[in-house]
């Protein structure tokens, strides 16, 4: 045991780091273009740009839970969003000070992008 923490310190401590995904300096590029080039995950990326923190279900996508969970690991570990445990739950933000940090204007021009193109009627 490591001194000064107890066994439930060190699982909340692991959980955490499980959760917010790489560091900042080590999010690349290449993870982060392949995570957002799939359209459910650009879709979680668009919802979660107006800065607010979602809850899975508040991201009301149409899809099995088990997929949500997929892509939402997919993004995490490219360093595209951080997720902490509230409850049973777990509230996820986009991490656009780390990208914008390591990428500037990267996440803005993917996101002006989708504004322009066209609506499907």
């Amino acid at each position: 045991m490591t001194a000064g923490r107890s066994v439930s310190e060190q699982a909340e401590a692991a959980m955490a780091r499980k959760l917010s995904g790489p560091a900042r300096e080590e999010i690349s590029l290449a993870p982060v273009l392949a995570a957002l080039s799939d359209p459910v995950r650009f879709e979680i990326v668009c919802k979660l740009a107006s800065g607010c923190e979602l809850s899975c279900a508040s991201l009301g996508l149409p899809i099995p839970k088990s997929t949500l969970t997929h892509h939402l690991k997919v993004l995490r570990e490219a360093g595209v969003i951080v997720q902490r445990p509230v409850g049973t739950s777990k509230m996820t933000c986009l991490r656009r000070k780390d990208l914008d940090a390591r990428f500037p204007g990267l996440l803005d021009s993917v996101l002006a992008a989708r504004a322009k193109r066209p609506s499907k009627h």
